[in-house]
């Protein structure tokens, strides 16, 4: 084959591949997305629980030191068809200071959501209703325990709401 053959096609496949890496990432991956025959996830609607009470809270165990107390609110918990679990997680300070609050965490994307926050027994909702990544940090350490541990544990399905209670109780030693 001539060297100019080989140039050109050599030269049509570099203008190519620039030309490509010039779109935006989004407009370079739609195929990808369009493709897939994967639903558009889109998140149910629900209510806001009861305001926990102390005789519903199980104790959880951050196993790390914090001089908080969390808990999480065994009437609140539910599943829903969109993959989310929702919960109200009760944290109690040394000093005696309490937030209240009720989240989701979506366990295929690793996200949590603070849909509404306890104040004087009642809820307020959130004022940023994001979906945010779980980071594994001493700050939020309760949303990756609650994930991997409880509600989405990896390489497992995900249990059901009985489950996730029998297993809370159970790490906390109450029945």
């Amino acid at each position: 084959m001539p060297k100019f053959v080989c140039r050109l096609r050599a030269g049509v496949l570099v203008a190519l591949a620039l030309g490509c890496a010039a779109l935006p990432v989004a407009a370079q991956r739609t195929a990808l997305f369009e493709e897939s025959s994967a639903p558009e996830w889109k998140e149910a609607e629900f209510r806001l629980p009861a305001y926990p009470s102390d005789a519903d809270l199980i104790p959880l165990d951050l196993r790390s030191p914090t001089r908080a107390q969390f808990f999480v609110d065994a009437r609140s918990l539910s599943l829903a068809e969109d993959g989310v679990v929702r919960y109200s997680l009760v944290v109690r300070g040394a000093g005696g200071a309490e937030n209240v609050s009720f989240e989701g965490i979506r366990c295929a994307t690793a996200e949590r959501k603070l849909y509404a926050l306890g104040r004087g027994g009642e809820w307020v909702p959130s004022r940023n209703d994001s979906w945010q990544l779980i980071a594994d940090n001493a700050l939020n350490r309760q949303h990756a325990v609650l994930a991997k541990e409880y509600f989405c544990p990896p390489g497992s399905v995900r249990p059901s709401q009985a489950e996730i209670l029998d297993l809370l109780r159970k790490d906390a030693g109450v029945r």
